[in-house]
């Protein structure tokens, strides 16, 4: 890693642990991933900024605070089975693979999927599984999941993503939830008699497109 590199990732590092992302393992997840091989050409200087960037079908690659504070909200040690509805760019997917044992991925956009497992090969991410889909009715032929992550906005949590989820106590749902304008980044921990919920604070996503959630 050249000094540069190496300085802009400290930078940003020192950033969104000011913001809140004080698990060292998911700092250390996103030093490790090289998040310049998930942005466009064109905005590869701006790799290593705290900052949301486009990239192909109107999607984005989320800003590196928030890709860290919803991954430090899943509590992962190392052994989960996680379901990313949104693979975008495979960012956060990459991030994921750093900290749990298998992520299955869903990505609307055929070309982004596509896009995101040749990225993920180059680089030797060996547990992420892309798949083609409506994210908002999950995956059931790999439920039940440990933890759901969700990279775009719904109107409300999808029930089919409750349904996946681990009947076991600690498994965990991190969903933006609101108007495809204004959004609190929920938090739904699955307890021993229900579903405990609380928020992380106001976001800003894509909307999420499908039967359980916004329609096109």
């Amino acid at each position: 890693m050249d000094a540069d590199r190496g300085q802009l990732i400290k930078n940003l590092l020192t950033e969104i642990n000011r913001g809140g992302v004080r698990d060292r393992d998911v700092l250390m997840a996103i030093a490790t991933v090289p998040r310049d091989a998930f942005v466009r050409t064109e905005a590869q200087h701006q790799a290593w900024e705290n900052r949301a960037l486009p990239i192909d079908d109107g999607q984005t690659i989320s800003q590196p605070l928030i890709v860290g504070l919803m991954t430090q909200a899943l509590n992962l040690t190392g052994n989960e089975r996680i379901l990313e509805i949104g693979t975008g760019s495979g960012y956060q997917a990459a991030v994921l693979a750093e900290l749990a044992r298998e992520v299955v991925s869903i990505e609307r956009y055929s070309s982004l999927a596509e896009t995101a497992r040749k990225r993920l090969a180059d680089l030797g991410v060996s547990t992420v599984r892309v798949v083609i889909g409506d994210g908002t009715k999950g995956w059931p032929e790999g439920a039940p999941y440990d933890g759901i992550i969700v990279t775009a906005a719904a109107p409300h949590l999808p029930q089919a993503l409750e349904q996946q989820l681990s009947r076991k106590p600690g498994a965990r749902i991190v969903i933006p939830i609101g108007s495809p304008d204004d959004q609190e980044l929920m938090v739904y921990e699955r307890t021993d008699s229900n579903l405990r919920e609380y928020t992380l604070g106001p976001v800003r996503f894509v909307p999420l497109i499908g039967e359980q959630g916004w329609q096109e």
